[in-house]
C-alpha cells in the first residue's frame, strides 16, 4: 500500500532496514521505524493545529508503544490518548501526560483510581455506568474529573468491535443523570470515526459520527454546559486539520499520519507528512509451483498489501490475499520470472498499514537517518518492551 511512497518519500529507510536485516541485527517479522521521520511529523502536526486553534492528543498503538517513539512526539504534542490502561502506564512512563483516557476502550473500574490520580485532562465515558464510576473514584480521590459523551455511531459507520456510546435521542436523558454525578463535570463529546479518508480519493471526508457528535454538543449547551470540546478522532493529519477546525472541533488524535501511512499518504506521496516505516521479513521456503513464502507475524488484517521488494533479487513480486481468520504463519508472493531468482533467506521489504500492538513483531527504531547517519537504537516487542 505504501511501498511506492516509501521508495519515493524515504528510500534511505529502506535501504537501511534492509542492511539491518541482512546483518542479523534485526530478525525478519520486524518493524522498522525511522524516528527522525516520526518527530519531523509530529513537529509539523503541532504547528499545524496550533495556527488553527485546535488542541492535539497523540495516539501510538499503531507504532507499537515504543518509548524511545513516544519521548520523540511527546516532544511536541505533550498530551496523549490511551487505548487502554497498559497504554496509559507506558505512556507515563515515558514522561507523556494524559490527554484522553477511555476513547476507544473504557477504563475497567477497579483501574479508575490509579489512572485518574494521574489527572488526565478528559475521560470519555460509553454510558451512565461508566460515567457513575469514574464519579465515584473521582469522589474518592478528592476531586472532580472532566468527562467526554462518546456519541453512538450512526448504523453502519461503526467498526466491528468498537461499538457503543450514548443514543443521540438519549443525550438529555443522559446528562440529567449525570448532572447528579458529584464527581464528574461533562466538558465534551466524542465519536469514532468521525473523519475517514475517501476510498477513491483519499481525501478525509467526515462522518455520520461527526455530524452526530456536533448535534450532541449543541444539546449539551442548551442544558448549559459551557466551553463544550469536541475531540473528532480518525485521520487526524495535516490535510485533515483545517477540515476539523471549521467543522467546529477542538481537538484531533493524530496516529498513522505520524508515521505518514493515512490512506491518503498511499495515493497522495505529496503528502507532507514522510512515510516512516517498513516491514521486513524474509523468504523462508519456496512451493513446488514457485510461489516464494515470507514468514509473518506482522500482516495485519486490514493492511491492504500490494506488493513486496526482494532487494537482492531486485524485483517486487505482488503479495497473494489470505483470510484474515488464519494465522499468518507464512505469506505468500506470486512466483518470480524464474526459478532461482528467490532464494531461502533473502530479505523482503513492505510497506502497509497496520497496527503493530496486535501483532507478535519486533519493532526496531532507526535513527540518524535524516542526517545520513542511520543507527539502531532500541528494539521493542509490540507492547513496548524493551528485547
Amino acid at each position: 500500500m505504501f511501498l511506492d511512497t516509501v521508495l519515493t518519500r524515504n528510500p534511505g529507510l529502506v535501504d537501511g532496514a534492509t542492511a539491518l536485516h541482512r546483518s542479523g541485527a534485526i530478525p525478519p517479522d520486524t518493524y522498522v521505524i525511522d524516528a527522525d521521520a516520526v518527530e519531523a511529523n509530529a513537529a509539523l502536526l503541532a504547528a499545524g493545529a496550533e495556527r488553527l486553534g485546535l488542541s492535539l492528543w497523540f495516539v501510538v498503538k499503531q507504532l507499537g508503544r515504543g518509548p524511545a517513539l513516544i519521548r520523540a512526539i511527546a516532544r511536541h504534542i505533550p498530551r496523549f490518548a490511551a487505548i487502554d490502561p497498559s497504554e496509559a502506564r507506558i505512556l507515563y512512563a515515558c514522561g507523556a501526560r494524559a490527554g484522553n483516557l477511555g476513547h476507544l476502550v473504557q477504563i475497567p473500574h477497579r483501574a479508575l483510581p490509579e489512572l485518574l490520580a494521574r489527572r488526565p485532562e478528559a475521560v470519555t465515558v460509553f454510558d451512565l455506568a461508566n460515567a457513575r464510576a469514574v464519579s465515584d473514584a473521582a469522589r474518592a480521590l478528592g476531586f472532580v474529573q472532566d468527562v467526554f459523551v462518546r456519541i453512538e455511531g450512526a448504523p453502519g459507520s461503526v467498526h466491528p468491535g468498537q461499538e457503543g456510546g450514548v443514543p443521540l435521542d438519549a443525550v438529555d436523558g443522559f446528562a440529567a443523570a449525570a448532572e447528579k454525578l458529584a464527581g464528574i463535570r461533562i466538558a465534551g463529546v466524542t465519536a469514532f470515526p468521525c473523519v475517514l479518508c475517501h476510498p477513491v480519493t483519499g481525501v478525509p471526508v467526515p462522518t455520520a459520527g461527526f455530524e452526530r457528535a456536533l448535534k450532541a454538543r449543541e444539546s449539551l449547551a442548551a442544558r448549559g454546559h459551557a466551553g463544550l470540546k469536541l475531540s473528532a478522532p480518525g485521520a487526524t493529519s495535516m490535510a485533515s486539520l483545517p477540515l476539523l477546525a471549521e467543522l467546529g472541533a477542538t481537538h484531533g488524535e493524530p496516529g498513522h499520519c505520524l508515521s505518514g501511512t493515512t490512506p491518503l499518504h498511499a495515493i497522495d506521496p505529496d503528502q507532507p507528512e514522510r512515510p516512516a516505516y517498513v516491514y521486513v521479513s524474509e523468504v523462508a521456503h519456496t512451493l513446488a509451483d514457485g510461489r516464494p513464502a515470507l514468514r509473518g507475524g506482522g500482516f495485519y488484517p486490514r493492511a491492504d498489501i500490494r506488493d513486496a521488494l526482494l532487494p537482492r533479487a531486485g524485483v517486487r513480486l505482488a503479495v497473494q490475499d489470505a483470510p484474515a481468520e488464519n494465522i499468518d504463519y507464512y505469506r505468500l508472493l506470486a512466483a518470480p520470472a524464474s526459478r532461482g531468482l528467490v532464494r531461502a533467506g533473502d530479505t523482503a521489504v513492505l510497506a502497509f498499514r497496520t497496527q503493530i500492538f496486535v501483532t507478535r513483531s519486533t519493532v526496531a527504531v532507526l535513527s540518524g537517518l535524516s542526517a545520513g547517519e542511520p543507527r539502531l537504537t532500541g528494539l521493542y516487542d509490540s507492547r513496548g518492551r524493551a528485547l
